[in-house]
């Protein structure tokens, strides 16, 4: 294997930011120092002259739709559009068919991605109304995680039984993601609409039907919960102002037995992108007000709420396209979280030190992953390079997606993910991909 050396990057790392170079040895971050020469020939060199380097993105919440969903995505084709966007490691969902609620399901997942991942893997086993002995199975040292659904979405794997619910939440350590929106809730506020509209309800009304209230609901009723029980618990894709009241800043994310994750979308889009996006931006929880949108900025910021993800859940564009009651919930964005954060980052809303805490520190600290996350030495060389000033416009011929669409199209980006690196490799660099697949499944030190 060659080795890499990132001469004159603008290294951004634990808050700081400082110029220097990265030796990368085998798979292994060797030195980060002022200035490293080469010490043989054998060395590529990488000049990153007025280039950032970050650690590789943590993506805590991606459906890559395999198996059995693969006419909308696979582990390959959508692991591949992660590197590009500079995400290097990804947790993916149970929602796929068969659920990821067996052993053996799981097994099969590690199986696909172990031959076809572009990226470090790791996948969240699913709870259900009735598969406690299955949960009590898994190793909290082998996968990311348990995720619950308190609120149906794709592949319906709600848990409503508060009895089951309360014995998960008693039996495991493993963390526990929730999606929390009220079942009851949702589906009254459907009824009304339904009445007046039929199928064809205006999209706008999504956020009425998938309400702050039905948010917060469950929310609220999960965190009660978690802390009746002591159990571990992780709120995935915080979308409400009223739901980041719900959580803390007062101790550090390693100590935090309650924490909490906002989505690229709930932090870019709000109501008003409904009239010109439609149901491409229709996700579950529902894109809301420009108000709830200034909340979690404010909250993100401040860090009551911990990580930041993509919950990237592509479906095809006929399935989005069709009426309200009937076009799924979700969309792809790995390609694109990153460079739309750096955008934010353009407009003064974050800094680079918070946006590497926010999508790469902490997603390591909050699931414990070993030697990810940082730039160290000793750690695993994920590293990715960004031009902050490279600009360039998502269209059809650059997205790599397999369902071949994006909410950004359109979009015009300042920034740009020149080279990604992934355990040593140079995997991603202009555009182009290495031949061979480099990803690894994640460890955890619990």
């Amino acid at each position: 294997m060659s080795n890499i050396l990132i001469k004159n990057a603008k290294i951004v790392n634990e808050g700081q930011i400082f110029e220097g170079d990265i030796l990368i040895e085998n798979d292994i971050i060797k030195e980060v120092s002022n200035s490293i020469s080469a010490k043989s020939s054998n060395v590529k060199i990488i000049d990153a002259e007025g280039n950032y380097v970050i650690p590789g993105v943590i993506d805590d919440q991606v459906h890559f739709r395999e198996p059995g969903l693969t006419h909308k995505a696979t582990i390959e084709t959508e692991s591949k559009a992660a590197i590009a966007g500079g995400i290097t490691s990804y947790i993916e969902m149970p929602n796929t068919n068969p659920q990821t609620t067996t052993i053996e399901a799981l097994n099969e997942k590690f199986k696909i991605a172990s031959e076809t991942s572009y990226a470090n893997y790791s996948f969240m086993f699913g709870g259900t109304n009735d598969n406690l002995e299955e949960i009590l199975k898994v190793n909290p040292k082998e996968v990311a995680g348990l995720k619950l659904f308190l609120g149906s979405s794709t592949g319906n794997m709600l848990v409503d039984n508060p009895e089951v619910l309360e014995n998960i939440f008693s039996s495991t350590d493993m963390i526990i993601s929730v999606h929390c929106e009220d079942e009851a809730t949702i589906k009254a506020n459907l009824e009304v609409y339904k009445k007046q509209y039929g199928d064809n309800i205006p999209i706008k009304l999504h956020p009425h039907i998938r309400s702050e209230k039905a948010c917060y609901i469950s929310s609220s009723k999960a965190i009660e919960l978690a802390k009746k029980t002591g159990a571990r618990l992780h709120v995935f894709h915080l979308s409400t102002g009223i739901e980041t009241k719900l959580f803390s800043n007062k101790i550090p994310l390693k100590d935090k037995k309650i924490t909490a994750e906002v989505c690229v979308h709930h932090l870019w889009f709000s109501e008003e992108d409904y009239d010109t996006k439609g149901t491409l931006i229709k996700w579950n929880p529902a894109v809301k007000t420009a108000k709830d949108r200034e909340e979690l900025w404010k909250a993100f910021l401040d860090g009551r709420i911990d990580v930041l993800a993509t919950d990237h859940a592509p479906h095809t564009l006929e399935e989005k396209k069709q009426v309200y009651t009937k076009a799924p919930s979700g969309g792809p964005l790995v390609q694109h979280a990153l460079v739309a954060m750096l955008e934010a980052h353009h407009k003064g809303k974050i800094s680079m030190e918070k946006l590497v805490e926010k999508m790469c520190h902490n997603p390591a600290i909050l699931f414990q992953i070993e030697k990810r996350g940082f730039i160290k030495e000793g750690y695993f060389a994920d590293l990715v390079i960004v031009n902050l000033n490279n600009p360039w416009t998502v269209n059809k011929q650059n997205i790599l997606y397999k369902c071949g669409w994006s909410p950004f199209e359109g979009t015009a980006f300042k920034s740009r993910v020149t080279h990604t690196i992934l355990n040593g490799h140079l995997v991603y660099e202009n555009s182009k991909f290495s031949a061979t697949k480099h990803g690894k499944r994640l460890t955890f030190n619990r």
